[in-house]
Parts: C-alpha cells; structure tokens; sequence
C-alpha cells in the first residue's frame, strides 16, 4: 500500500528526489571514508619515513626513490644557476614571489633542490636570479619531495616552448618535464632543505606544515550516512502521516 502511494503521481517526484538524495548522501559517506583512508596512508607514509635514517645521495641512490617522500636527506654537490627555474605564484606571508629550484649536480647526475622563495619585484628573469648564486660546494640537508604535474584543483601542465627552448618559469614541479630539458640525469624527486626560523636571506628555504591527524572526514561520513537514514526511513513515515490527514 505505501510503496504504490509512493509511486502514484501525486507524490512520484518526491519519491525519485528522496531515493537520489539518498543515493547521494551514500556517495558522499563513502567519498569521506575514501578521504580518510588516503589520510591514513598518507600519515603512515610521512612516520615511516621520518623514521628511517638520513639517506646519503652521495653513498646510495635508490630504485625506489621515489617512494620516499618525506625522508631525510643528505647530499653534497655543486649548484647548475645557469639551468635553474623559478615556480611561480609562491608566497612568504602575503608576499608574492617565486621559489627557485635549482640543479645540484653531483657523481654525474643532478636533483633539484627547492632553494626557497625570493621576491616578484626585481626578479622577473633568471639574470636576475644570479645574485642568489652560491658558488662552490655546497652541503644540503632536507627531506624528499615528488613534484606535480599540475594542481590539486584546478590548473593546467606546463607546455614546453615548441621551438625547442627551455622553460624558465613554471605553475608547477613537473620534475619529468623540467628534467627534460637539462643536459643530464636528473633525480625523479626533489630536495626540500631545512628551515633555519633565524634564516631570513634570500632565497628563504621553505618546508610545508605537517598535521598527522585523520582530520575531520570519518564524522563527515557519519553525518552523510545519518542524513541517508533521515530520508529513506523517514518518507514513509511522512507519507503515513499525509494518509491520517
């Protein structure tokens, strides 16, 4: 009796809004729980890390560097200034600017190392990167980054100049695509130094804040699932009372 009401033509379109918005908030807990378990990994995978001694890149480079975000790093070698580039739309507070991530070259192969930020004003092209210059060895102590294609939200990959020439400034840390324009191997990850707070000489090297929590997603998804409930248990009984009327 109440499934043909919920069908009859009087009340169709709130049935098939109620079974969609259903549906809909069912997606919505799982997409949360999906969240969640990418949040775990994630935390497992910034402990793990951490936990592993400094690697030495100048004693081991391994196979699977990639897969060591987030590790300590070690490596001593000498800055390439005339191949670095510059990531745009950074910032140190709210001013705007660049970082530079420059090769550093050493036993025949380079990484890139996020040198930090440096200010817009003045410095809108690599001869006006120079002054930064570091000459001889220098010794970098940092953590492991991989690079991105393009952003989270949003945005597009950088195109490399079809007249073969390479690209100076960048949206993103497209390491293939900007190792494809340097003259020799180039590592498939990125080296992030440390942070000296009482280092504020440009470039001011920069590493991200890191929260290991599960964050707020596992409620999210209680709330969803909840909401699903409310209408699939609670149309019938809305239809129920409409028949006493």
């Amino acid at each position: 009796m109440l499934l043909r009401k919920m069908i009859q033509r009087k009340w169709l379109l709130a049935t098939l809004l109620v079974f969609a918005g259903t549906a809909m908030c069912i997606r919505l807990g799982f997409w949360q729980l999906d969240r969640l378990e990418q949040r775990r990994a994630f935390n497992h995978q910034v402990e793990s890390m951490r936990a592993l001694p400094a690697l030495d890149l100048n004693q081991e480079q391994p196979a699977d560097i990639s897969k060591m975000e987030w590790r300590a790093v070690n490596v001593q070698g000498e800055y390439d200034f005339a191949n670095q580039i510059a990531l745009r739309n950074q910032y140190n507070g709210d001013q705007y600017g660049y970082h530079l991530l420059t090769p550093l070259l050493f036993d025949g192969q380079a990484v890139l190392v996020d040198r930090g930020w440096i200010p817009a004003d003045g410095n809108s092209s690599p001869s006006d990167w120079r002054k930064y210059d570091e000459a001889g060895a220098v010794q970098i102590a940092g953590q492991i980054r991989l690079g991105k294609t393009k952003p989270a939200f949003g945005g597009v990959a950088d195109a490399l100049p079809e007249n073969g020439t390479g690209l100076e400034v960048w949206n993103n840390a497209d390491l293939a695509r900007i190792a494809s324009q340097l003259p020799y191997p180039v590592l498939s990850v990125f080296i992030q130094p440390n942070v000296d707070e009482n280092d504020v000489e440009l470039p001011i090297p920069y590493q991200p804040t890191v929260e290991l929590t599960e964050g707020p997603h596992f409620g999210y998804a209680l709330q969803w699932f909840t909401f699903a409930a409310i209408l699939f248990v609670g149309y019938p009984f809305y239809l129920r009372k409409q028949e006493t009327k």
